[in-house]
């Protein structure tokens, strides 16, 4: 796999991807940042993982802009109720 770094690096970094854990250990968030359609992409994607993974808890969030990060409350409940969470926005 390659990854491909969009900013201007004259020597680029080596990096490495993190380790995959062993298997999905609580319920999976799915933050949509709230640009436009961002809410058709978090449905796509749960109704994949959904298929690919049955009886995953799945958890959805959405935060008030897309302009800002995510408010300190938001984070801390997704980090309390989730094992993973997937980021998505689309336009």
């Amino acid at each position: 796999m390659q990854i491909i770094d969009p900013t201007d690096e004259r020597i680029p970094l080596r990096r490495a991807l993190a380790r995959r854990p062993e298997g999905i250990a609580g319920a999976v968030g799915l933050l949509d940042i709230s640009k436009p359609r961002g809410d058709v992409l978090i449905d796509r994607l749960a109704e994949c993982l959904r298929a690919r993974l049955p009886g995953v808890e799945l958890r959805r969030y959405r935060k008030p802009t897309f302009a800002r990060p995510a408010p300190d409350g938001l984070r801390r409940q997704i980090k309390e109720e989730c094992g993973f969470v997937i980021e998505a926005l689309a336009d």
